[in-house]
């Protein structure tokens, strides 16, 4: 289970939903039980091992039925919906310094984390809340977080849909696209 951000952050309502202690965000879902089509034969056809988990305040939902198993699922819905909420919803306020999370992330200006990692979701929220509280400036973002510019775009692309709805907020900014 992930560990929150920053207990203080969490308790003050400024702590991205994403970033949130697991216990706590579900609190704020439900969870629907569903059969899908797939891989599992029969088995899949009369068991409902599909799981798509609504976060109610928000409104976006992960969802996964490939594996048989209802609890794999669970958890890789539980993590599409963190990245899901990662991408779509921001913080307009960000904090003096990043999170302990991030600093704990970051080596040597290099940050550590791969795309299937459970504390990938709270780090990409954090990197997109950056960003936009920077207005796009990825050189100022990157300083603002301790890390080279070509290691926030290379963080981005881990997640190709974060890092075409930066370039295009660029794009609509007036500012060049990022490679």
């Amino acid at each position: 289970m992930m560990a929150a951000i920053d207990s203080e952050r969490e308790l003050s309502g400024r702590t991205h939903p994403a970033c949130c202690n697991l216990d706590l965000l579900l609190k704020n879902c439900q969870i629907e039980q569903v059969r899908r089509s797939g891989p599992g034969g029969q088995h899949r056809n009369k068991v409902e091992t599909g799981v798509v988990i609504k976060h109610i305040p928000t409104n976006f939902t992960g969802e996964a039925s490939e594996r048989r198993q209802q609890g794999r699922n669970r958890s890789m819905a539980l993590f599409r919906l963190r990245v899901n909420l990662a991408l779509g919803y921001r913080i307009s306020e960000i904090s003096d310094a990043p999170s302990l999370l991030w600093q704990r992330r970051i080596m040597k200006g290099t940050l550590k984390v791969n795309s299937e990692h459970d504390e990938f979701p709270a780090l990409l929220a954090e990197a997109l809340d950056t960003i936009t509280c920077f207005e796009f400036d990825v050189k100022a973002a990157s300083e603002f977080l301790k890390c080279s510019s070509s290691q926030l775009i290379k963080f981005l692309k881990k997640e190709p849909r974060a890092f075409a709805a930066v370039n295009q907020r660029r794009l609509e900014a007036g500012l060049h696209l990022l490679k």
